[in-house]
């Protein structure tokens, strides 16, 4: 059978082995963008021009092949840019190499530390919010060379010279900076035929060429690049000047430069999964590996006389969206650029400075982006980015960073903080409190002074609408209910959905019975009360607990005799389901109700079709934090994928597929196994020659489970790192990578991976740890980690 290229892919090369061919191509693309932003950002630092395309080398070829992103392109940091203009103030050209190598070996032992992880801690919006400050000093520094002036030493002197430098305009430079914005801005919207072929040119490139072209004909006076000679180029030095000094710039370095390179990886491999689906990916980014490339070629760049290194998104999203198929158009772009360093000097001459610089500018606008503002504003973090943005720019890359984590950290302490507490009396006599928010050490005194408030002999109902609560809180609110109770008070304690935790008399009655350990049981009831599944959690617990503590009253002497319980099919189960529909019209159908009715309006748009066991233990919504309309959820026993055709007694999964992928237009498709899935028992179990049941025809879609977990051409899947832990372990993991196989057969979900508009996830739930696993990219592997890398968005299997 001949394979079929998927479409998603590259294109396979022609002539050329191992998609050699769309390496060469991209790294092509690369190279025309990064030349003229190496000479740009060597410019906005003041460095000698030639240190951009030594960054950009080093970045390229050391970084590439060391590092653990392959298709993440590095060269001159831009996140560095102020700072190493600062630097190059403050202690030379030569000094700041030597800093650029210290930094360098300071990222080899943050790799070797394995801290590389670590990184993604900083919240985004200070990332964001740096880089916009930092690509807002940039573009005033620029403003200045773009007006034909000379920048001035801070953002802050840069706005007071303004008004100066405007008064005094160079026609030439500001005529050469405006066309190059110019074709900039219109070079990727050029129509027609010939604009399509045009836009093959990077808008960069074709920007400077122009500008360059016509300064030229024009026989403009103007300044313009000045690429010395190779044999007068600056080496490292020994650091001259404060210890402290040059430690605090070697961490700034190393810290800035880390981070921006490890979001920069994070964000290429983002950007592979959404143009490319599930075929054609490189291995997922090794950030401790990408930390230790980017370390070693800060060394060599540093050494050679280059600008710091630090990985770019510019570039990077090039380089993906090229077609790129593994590390080698990066290397092969980092020798172009040292190609084009020898052979290239007296076409590089012509350029002038006024149209790197307006390049720049125009970079340093970019930085702002208006896509990172709505993420923030959304999230509710605007205030650390605009103050980070604001601490950048009036006080340095460092400075702002350090103002912006002071800042996070306020307001999340102030969000913990944040719990609202009220007290009323109802009509009936009783006491309401409600609390919402967090309760922390923090909300005690609040809590302290409302729980005083209830008379000693009242009834309280104290209702707990939040998802943590912390030690302090806890034993005052015990301490508080043993006095109310001692007093002859009486209350109830519930959750969320308004289902009781603790009653008075159920406390009453464990207090008797103290000696049989049910007090520690109530304790831990209340305990568990902020809890988000806190009314499931103390439902399963009266299954039990309840139970045991009427029993426990019925042996004491002196307790009542327990009270009868229903019996018959009206008995406990429909009892509890009768209560659990009261409670949701009580207290959830208020909350949903509009967004019910929404949805209603408008028809169902899941974005995941998600089919799994029919096991009562998986609860979709709550592994997954879904909500109505999130999830489209077929489940059956053993979430079984029938290969098409096979389905000769039931076609509702087929059915279920079909609707899912051409209907309803979903993104993705989840299977979730589980652990100890008795259909997986029971195929391991099976022996023929039984006459066939309903349950036994079905389980027959799992025998292909079966046969490739005894196959010697298919590995075991792996859990965590670990070997499963039995034979049914190894079957439920298997069997998800199998019904992942199943569903490719299907022509709807083939036809959508062709297009790459859908992908497919392997999930593995351990019931008893609780933990969900993901199955991660080309190998049978399940590991939570993946977690760490894609937080609180899509996951990809």
């Amino acid at each position: 059978m001949t394979a079929i290229p998927s479409p998603t892919s590259p294109p396979p090369a022609k002539g050329l082995p191992g998609g050699l061919q769309a390496d060469l191509s991209a790294s092509v693309a690369v190279f025309l963008i990064a030349l003229p932003l190496s000479l740009g950002i060597a410019l906005a630092t003041g460095a000698p021009l030639q240190a951009g395309l030594v960054a950009a080398a080093a970045g390229g070829i050391v970084a590439a092949r060391l590092g653990g992103t392959p298709l993440q392109v590095s060269g001159p940091a831009t996140g560095l840019t102020v700072v190493t203009a600062e630097l190059i103030q403050h202690y030379g050209w030569r000094t700041t190499c030597a800093i650029t190598v210290l930094a360098g070996v300071c990222q080899l032992g943050l790799a070797a530390l394995r801290t590389a992880r670590s990184a993604l801690m900083v919240s985004p919006a200070i990332v964001h919010g740096m880089l916009a400050g930092v690509g807002v000093t940039i573009a005033l520094a620029q403003l200045h060379i773009v007006l034909g002036g000379t920048p001035q030493s801070s953002a802050l002197a840069n706005v007071r010279g303004l008004p100066d430098q405007l008064a005094d305009l160079h026609p030439a430079a500001l005529g050469v900076s405006v066309l190059t914005l110019a074709v900039l801005l219109c070079w990727p919207r050029l129509p027609g035929r010939t604009g399509r072929a045009l836009r093959k040119v990077p808008a960069a490139l074709a920007a400077v060429a122009v500008a360059t072209a016509c300064a030229a004909l024009a026989g403009l006076s103007l300044p313009r690049v000045d690429l010395p000679s190779w044999r007068s180029h600056a080496l490292p030095e020994l650091p001259e000047g404060p210890v402290l000094g040059i430690i605090a710039a070697v961490l700034t370095i190393t810290l800035v430069g880390s981070v921006e390179s490890l979001l920069s990886a994070v964000a290429t491999d983002k950007l592979i999964a959404a143009q490319r689906g599930t075929a054609g990916r490189p291995a997922r980014a090794d950030l401790n590996r990408e930390l230790r490339g980017q370390g070693a070629a800060n060394i060599v760049s540093g050494a050679l006389g280059g600008l710091p290194v630090a990985g770019g998104a510019v570039r990077s999203m090039a380089n993906v969206k090229a077609g790129a198929v593994s590390r080698r158009s990066v290397m092969l772009h980092g020798l172009w650029i040292l190609l084009a360093a020898g052979l290239l000097v007296p076409a590089l001459d012509l350029i002038p400075l006024a149209a790197l610089a307006a390049l720049v500018m125009a970079v340093g606008v970019q930085m702002v982006s208006a896509t990172h503002l709505r993420t923030v504003t959304r999230h509710r973090e605007i205030l650390v980015y605009a103050t980070t943005i604001v601490a950048v720019v009036l006080g340095g890359v460092l400075e702002g960073v350090a103002i912006g984590i002071a800042m996070a950290v306020a307001l999340a302490l102030h969000r913990l903080a944040r719990t609202r507490i009220t007290v009323e009396l109802l009509d009936s006599g009783v006491h309401r409190v409600w609390a919402r928010g967090q309760l922390t050490f923090l909300a005690v005194p609040r809590l302290s002074r409302v729980l005083n408030q209830i008379p000693h002999h009242g009834h309280a109902v104290i209702e707990l609408d939040g998802s943590f609560m912390d030690h302090a809180a806890y034993e005052t609110l015990q301490d508080w209910q043993d006095s109310h109770l001692a007093h002859g008070g009486s209350l109830e304690v519930t959750g969320r959905s308004g289902a009781r935790i603790a009653e008075a008399e159920q406390a009453q009655r464990a207090e008797r019975s103290a000696q049989r350990g049910t007090q520690r049981g109530a304790q831990r009831g209340d305990h568990q009360c902020c809890r988000p599944w806190t009314p499931w959690q103390n439902h399963c617990d009266h299954r039990g607990t309840v139970d045991r503590t009427d029993q426990a009253a019925a042996e004491s002497p002196a307790a009542p005799p327990a009270p009868a319980r229903p019996a018959g099919p009206r008995g406990r189960g429909a009892g509890r389901l009768a209560n659990g529909i009261s409670a949701f019209q009580r207290d959830t159908a208020p909350h949903v109700r509009e967004e019910l009715a929404r949805l209603a309006r408008e028809g169902q748009r899941p974005s995941q079709l998600f089919l799994t066991c029919a096991d009562s233990r998986l609860v979709t919504s709550m592994i997954t934090a879904s909500g109505p309309g999130d999830l489209f959820t077929v489940r059956n026993v053993g979430n079984l994928v029938p290969l098409p055709g096979a389905e000769s007694t039931d076609d509702s999964v087929a059915a279920a597929i079909e609707y899912a992928v051409d209907v309803l237009q979903v993104d993705s498709i989840t299977v979730c196994g589980h652990s100890g899935c008795g259909a997986m028992q029971a195929l391991l179990n099976s022996v023929p020659g039984v006459p066939m049941t309903p349950l036994r025809r079905w389980l027959r879609h799992g025998l292909p489970s079966l046969e490739r977990m005894a196959s010697r051409h298919h590995a075991w899947a792996r859990i965590s790192g670990r070997l499963p832990a039995d034979a049914v372990e190894q079957l439920c993991l298997t069997n998800v990578v199998q019904q992942l196989e199943h569903l490719k057969a299907h022509e709807s979900v083939a036809r959508r991976l062709a297009e790459g508009t859908l992908e497919l996830h392997g999930m593995y739930f351990h019931v008893g740890e609780a933990q969900a696993y993901l199955l991660s990219e080309g190998q049978d592997f399940f590991d939570c980690r993946v977690f760490d890398t894609v937080g609180a968005g899509a996951v990809r299997g």
